[in-house]
């Protein structure tokens, strides 16, 4: 379970090198999961938090959240959510080699929420292999 705070990009790399290793899984491949519609997981650079902020810059002047939606039963912030989520990832699959993920030198794995409020997002992580 990972705790969210209002629509913020979380760095989960460290949690999943954790989980990989307590594994002992050798070779194979992993599966993260989110379990959830208004929040996503996604692969990008761990260098510069400036990145971070111009992708949410850009998804949210992509998916605006004033604009008008017919979904709204769960509060303005939800159907952009979703969208939000739609054009994101809600899966990812890595490699692993010597117990150890195969990420580039500047990949980190993110987990981005997309409602205001305090959360609690369930990611699944599957292991396959050896």
């Amino acid at each position: 379970m990972i705790h969210t705070r209002d629509q913020e990009i979380i760095n989960i790399t460290s949690e999943v090198e954790k989980m990989i290793k307590e594994s002992k899984l050798q070779t194979g491949l992993i599966n993260l999961s989110i379990l959830h519609t208004s929040a996503s997981l996604f692969v990008q650079e761990n260098a510069s938090e400036d990145v971070l902020l111009d992708i949410s810059d850009f998804i949210n002047t992509l998916v605006p959240q004033s604009s008008k939606y017919r979904h709204d039963l769960e509060g303005p912030d939800d159907m952009p959510a979703h969208i939000k989520s739609l054009i994101t990832n809600s899966n990812l699959t890595f490699s692993v080699k010597n117990n150890t993920i195969l990420l580039g030198r500047w990949q980190g794995i993110y987990l981005y929420e997309h409602r205001t409020g305090e959360r609690t997002r369930a990611v699944i992580l599957h292991l396959m292999g050896s």
